[in-house]
């Protein structure tokens, strides 16, 4: 079967591929969220530079997995979505992504309208956190329920120049190591536990947050949205991805410079306020607002993304519940179940918000190793669609080298969803007793 005549041009110059690039930032800013900054802060706090190995192995499983999903994405045969492709595997994946939507929606959802409402309080010092929470995810409603691409992305866009100014430029003003960050990244070690939180822990939710799970089936939707389809756009999609990987690495190595600089060895984050406050004494004020401002556009981006990203998954996969035969054409946030599930994803996490719950950093700890619990399943669905000419057809299907990469993603899916029940059970145990 041919696949269909492009909607959009097709880069050729090196200026048409920067200004086509999108998805990749998009998907990236996404995933970037508050779980990057609090394991990051927490890591380069608790261990300094000696956890950032795991910050590669999480980069490399997330790129190389997510690059097999867009390669499905654009190149099968049927010119079907990714999700089509797993429910043609098996169809409980439709029940089963439309539920796992719902509920990745509500516990993302939990850490970003705390952490969002936190900043707020705690920038203006006025309000309570619930009061905050309300405002700013009313805001998101809007925007997500206007799902127009093309704003998404120019919006996105420009919160990125926000955000690398506040991460690098207090990373910077604070002083950077290379030394450390060198020997960080290549020395594989795991040191005893410092401070509340083990590192096994901060490993798996390092792995949860960048690795990622669940969110990685956004990226097609927008690859979709954007009109990139058929193999022909396969090259701009790797060089668009690159680039947002290299966005995400370089804003998470900056929060954790911070985390090494001003807490390792003796200091430790326990709230959201710790970070920014030790910020103010060395940089007075201005790092402390600056370094705010930028947690703030990480949550928002976030939380946009996820609603609008989560309302297209549990639209398609409610759909293919439904329907067994070809689906209608036409963009899936704009069926009726895109809205509601991206108001479940807006508005359902504002329960944490109300005093007496966890509070941000625990929230985003535990949730994303939580997340790697899902990646198995995804991770060997995503390797079986691939691999077998069946689904992706012949001339696409995974060489031996890619079938080799899916089974190591594979394998690491696996211990990193047994480290996660075991690291949040532990905290469960911990967290009644107190």
């Amino acid at each position: 079967m041919s696949h269909p005549t492009p909607t959009v041009q097709i880069p050729r110059t090196f200026g048409q591929y920067l200004r086509s690039f999108g998805p990749g930032l998009v998907v990236v800013l996404t995933w970037l969220g508050a779980g990057d900054i609090v394991d990051m802060a927490v890591a380069g706090g608790s261990y300094g530079y000696s956890l950032m190995w795991v910050l590669v192995l999480a980069v490399f499983m997330r790129f190389l997995f997510v690059s097999r999903i867009a390669w499905y994405q654009l190149c099968n045969e049927r010119q079907e979505g990714v999700l089509d492709g797993l429910v043609r595997l098996h169809p409980l994946y439709a029940p089963g992504l439309f539920l796992g939507a719902l509920i990745m929606g509500h516990i993302d959802g939990a850490y970003m309208s705390v952490g969002a409402a936190e900043v707020c309080r705690n920038l203006l010092g006025v309000g309570q956190t619930w009061q905050w929470a309300l405002l700013i995810n009313s805001t998101i409603l809007v925007l997500v329920l206007r799902p127009a691409y093309a704003s998404l992305e120019t919006f996105f866009k420009i919160l990125l120049a926000l955000l690398s100014i506040s991460f690098v430029g207090t990373a910077i003003w604070v002083g950077v190591n290379p030394e450390g960050i060198v020997l960080g990244l290549v020395r594989f070690e795991m040191p005893g536990q410092v401070g509340h939180f083990n590192p096994l822990l901060v490993g798996v939710a390092m792995i949860g947050a960048v690795g990622g799970s669940f969110m990685n089936l956004v990226y097609p939707y927008f690859l979709e949205a954007k009109g990139w389809r058929g193999p022909q756009f396969r090259r701009v999609q790797t060089y668009d991805f690159l680039l947002g990987i290299l966005v995400m690495v370089i804003l998470n190595l900056a929060v954790w410079t911070l985390g090494a600089e001003l807490l390792y060895p003796d200091k430790h984050i326990t709230t959201l306020e710790d970070l920014p406050k030790l910020l103010s004494t060395v940089l007075g004020e201005g790092g402390r607002v600056l370094f705010y401002i930028g947690i703030f556009a990480a949550l928002y981006m976030s939380s946009v993304g996820h609603a609008a990203g989560l309302g297209r998954i549990g639209s398609h996969a409610w759909l293919r519940c439904r329907i067994k035969g070809p689906l209608p054409p036409g963009d899936f946030a704009l069926h009726p179940t895109y809205r509601w599930v991206a108001v479940w994803c807006v508005l359902s996490p504002l329960v944490w918000t109300l005093p007496g719950m966890p509070d941000f950093v625990t929230l985003t700890l535990v949730a994303n190793s939580a997340k790697v619990v899902m990646l198995p399943a995804l991770a060997g669905g995503i390797w079986w669609i691939t691999a077998s000419p069946r689904f992706i057809g012949r001339q696409f299907a995974n060489r031996w080298w890619d079938n080799a990469v899916m089974a190591l993603l594979f394998a690491l899916a696996l211990y990193g969803t047994i480290a996660a029940v075991q690291s949040v059970w532990r905290w469960a145990a911990s967290y009644s007793t107190v």
